[in-house]
C-alpha cells in the first residue's frame, strides 16, 4: 500500500481513475453522439497514459519501468488525435477538418511502431524527483511537436467557435471545456521537461486530475453550468485531495485517523454544498425558462394585436373614405342635416384611423421594427411649420401661443417625418392639457446638441403620474378627464423616436396644476 504514498503517484492514479469514470459517464448518457464517443476514446487514451506512468513510477526495476513506458506512450500518442476528434465533433466541424485526420493517421501509426524502439525513448532511469522517467530518443522531438501542435490546433478551433457563437448557454459550455483543457494539458505537459532532461519537476500534474471531471460535467450538465458550481466543485475537490494526501502520507496513525475522519466529513458536506448550489442554479434556470415563455407569449400577443389593429384600421379607413366621397359631392348634394352627420362621421373615423395608427406605431417601436429614413434638413423650418399648424387649436383654447428660436443654423440629420411627429405630439399635448394661460415652443442649440422644448401653464404632472409618463399606455390618473382622446401611446412613441436618434427626453413640473415642460435634446453629428 505504501506505493501510493507519493504526490505524483496519487495524482496519476486519481487522474486515470477520473478519466475512466468521466468517459463512461458521458458515453453511457448518450451513446449516439459523436462527441460522446470521441470523449470516451480520449479518456481511454488518457487513462492508459496515466496508469502507464503510474506503473512506471512504482516499478521495481528498469525492465518493468520500460514496459510501462511503452504502455503510457500508446496512450500519449492517441491523446492529441482523439482530443482533436472530440473538439471537431463538439463544434460540428468534422467535415471541414476531415483532411487533417487523413494526414494525422499515418503519423499516429508511425509513432506507435517507433514507440518500442530506442529511436523513440532510449531508456528509462531515475530523474529527480521521479524514480523512473523516459529519456528522449532522436524521434521524440517530432512526437512532441505533433502532440502540442495537434492540441493547439484543436484549442484554436474551440476558440474560433467561442468567438463566433451567439448561444449564451452553449458558449459557457465551450469556455468551460477550453479552460479545463488548458489546465489538463498544462498539468500533464510538464512531464515532457524531464523527458528532455530539463530538470523541472511536474508539480502541476494535479491539474490533469481535474480536467476530465469538469469537462464531463460541462457536457452532461452544461445548461446548469455556472461559475459558482465550478468554483464550489473545484474548492471541495481540492480539499478532498489535500486531506487524502495528508491521510495517506501521514506516518502517525492518530493523525491518519483524524485526517480520515475529516476527509469523510468534507466529502459528505461537500456533496451537500454542491447539491445546494446546483439546486440554486436549476431554480434560476427554471425562472429563466418561464421568463422566455412569458416573452414568447408577449410577442405572440403583440403580433395578434398588430394583426387585429391592422384589420380595424382597414375598416375605419374604408368608412372614412366613404364619408369623404359623400362630403365631396361624388354622390350628389347632401341635405344640411345629413351633411352635419356625415361630417361628424368623417371626423370620428379620421380620429379612429389616427388612434389605430398610433397603437400600431407603438407596437413597432416596442418590437424595434420602426425604420428611419435619415436625411439632412432644416430643423428650425420643421419646428416653425409644426408651430403654425397648431395655431388654430391654440386660438380655439384662447391660449397665449408663442415660439422662441435662438439665432443660428439648425441643419440636422435625422428622419424628418418621425421628428415632425415628435414636435407635433408635444405641442398638441401642451395645448390639450392647458385649459388657460400660455404654451411656449423653444428651440436653441449648443455646439454639441439642439434643444427643443414645449412649456405650458397646464394641468402639470403629479409624482404618481411621472412614473408612467413615457411607458406604453401610460396615461395620467386624470388625463382622460382633460383629454378624452388620450390613448397613452403618444409619449411612448416619442421616446422611442428620440432614442433612435441617440437623444434624450425628460419632463419637468412642480406638480398638479403648475404647468409642465417637455425637453428634447438631440446630438449634432
Amino acid at each position: 500500500m505504501f506505493i501510493f504514498l507519493n504526490y505524483y503517484n496519487i495524482s496519476l492514479f486519481l487522474g486515470g481513475l477520473v478519466a475512466i469514470l468521466s468517459g463512461a459517464a458521458v458515453y453511457f448518457n448518450d451513446k449516439d453522439k459523436p462527441e460522446n464517443i470521441m470523449w470516451m476514446l480520449l479518456n481511454i487514451s488518457t487513462a492508459i497514459w496515466s496508469f502507464g506512468y503510474f506503473g512506471m513510477l512504482i516499478s521495481n526495476n528498469s525492465e518493468t519501468a520500460l514496459l510501462n513506458n511503452w504502455i503510457l506512450h500508446i496512450g500519449a500518442i492517441f491523446i492529441p488525435f482523439f482530443y482533436l476528434a472530440f473538439i471537431v465533433s463538439l463544434t460540428k466541424t468534422i467535415s471541414v477538418h476531415k483532411i487533417k485526420f487523413i494526414l494525422l493517421t499515418p503519423l499516429v501509426i508511425f509513432f506507435l511502431i517507433m514507440n518500442t524502439t530506442p529511436n523513440f525513448v532510449k531508456a528509462v532511469f531515475p530523474k529527480q524527483p521521479l524514480p523512473f522517467a523516459p529519456d528522449a530518443g532522436p524521434l521524440y522531438i517530432y512526437f512532441t511537436i505533433y502532440f502540442f501542435a495537434t492540441v493547439s490546433f484543436a484549442i484554436w478551433i474551440l476558440i474560433k467557435k467561442i468567438l463566433s457563437n451567439v448561444d449564451y448557454a452553449e458558449n459557457l459550455r465551450f469556455k468551460h471545456i477550453f479552460f479545463s483543457s488548458l489546465f489538463g494539458f498544462i498539468g500533464g505537459g510538464f512531464v515532457f521537461f524531464l523527458t528532455f532532461n530539463i530538470l523541472i519537476p511536474p508539480y502541476p500534474i494535479i491539474l490533469f486530475t481535474f480536467y476530465p471531471l469538469i469537462i464531463a460535467y460541462a457536457m452532461l450538465k452544461h445548461k446548469l453550468f455556472d461559475v459558482k458550481v465550478v468554483v464550489t466543485e473545484m474548492l471541495t475537490g481540492t480539499i478532498w485531495i489535500v486531506l487524502l494526501f495528508q491521510t495517506l502520507l501521514s506516518e502517525n496513525p492518530q493523525e491518519q485517523v483524524v485526517s480520515g475522519f475529516l476527509l469523510i466529513l468534507t466529502i459528505i458536506f461537500g456533496f451537500l454544498l454542491i447539491k445546494n448550489v446546483s439546486r440554486e442554479i436549476e431554480l434560476r434556470e427554471r425562472i429563466e425558462k418561464l421568463a422566455q415563455d412569458l416573452e414568447l407569449a408577449n410577442k405572440q400577443q403583440v403580433n395578434l394585436i398588430h394583426f387585429i389593429t391592422h384589420q380595424v384600421k382597414g375598416f375605419f379607413t374604408k368608412s372614412r373614405n366613404i364619408f369623404a366621397s359623400l362630403l365631396d359631392g361624388d354622390y350628389g348634394t347632401l341635405a344640411p342635416a345629413g351633411k352635419i352627420l356625415v361630417e361628424e362621421g368623417f371626423k370620428s373615423d379620421t380620429k379612429a384611423v389616427e388612434t389605430v395608427q398610433q397603437i400600431l406605431h407603438a407596437s413597432d417601436v416596442k418590437k424595434g421594427t420602426v425604420t428611419y429614413a435619415k436625411q439632412d434638413f432644416d430643423l428650425k423650418q420643421l419646428v416653425t411649420e409644426e408651430f403654425e399648424k397648431e395655431k388654430h387649436a391654440a386660438e380655439n383654447n384662447k391660449l397665449d401661443f408663442k415660439i422662441n428660436i435662438a439665432e443660428g443654423e439648425y441643419n440636422f440629420n435625422g428622419d424628418k417625418d418621425q421628428l415632425a411627429h415628435v414636435i407635433h405630439n408635444l405641442i398638441d399635448n401642451s395645448i390639450r392639457y392647458t385649459l388657460k394661460g400660455k404654451v411656449t415652443v423653444n428651440l436653441s442649440k449648443t455646439p454639441e446638441k439642439v434643444i427643443f422644448s414645449v412649456k405650458d401653464t397646464g394641468v402639470g404632472i403629479t409624482p404618481e403620474d411621472r412614473k408612467n409618463l413615457f411607458k406604453e399606455g401610460g396615461r395620467g390618473k386624470d388625463s382622460v378627464k382633460v383629454n378624452t382622446e388620450s390613448t397613452g401611446y403618444g409619449l411612448f412613441i416619442v421616446k422611442g423616436i428620440i432614442f433612435a436618434h441617440q437623444g434624450t427626453i425628460h419632463a419637468e413640473s412642480e406638480g398638479h396644476n403648475k404647468g409642465s415642460e417637455f425637453v428634447v435634446e438631440l446630438p449634432i453629428k
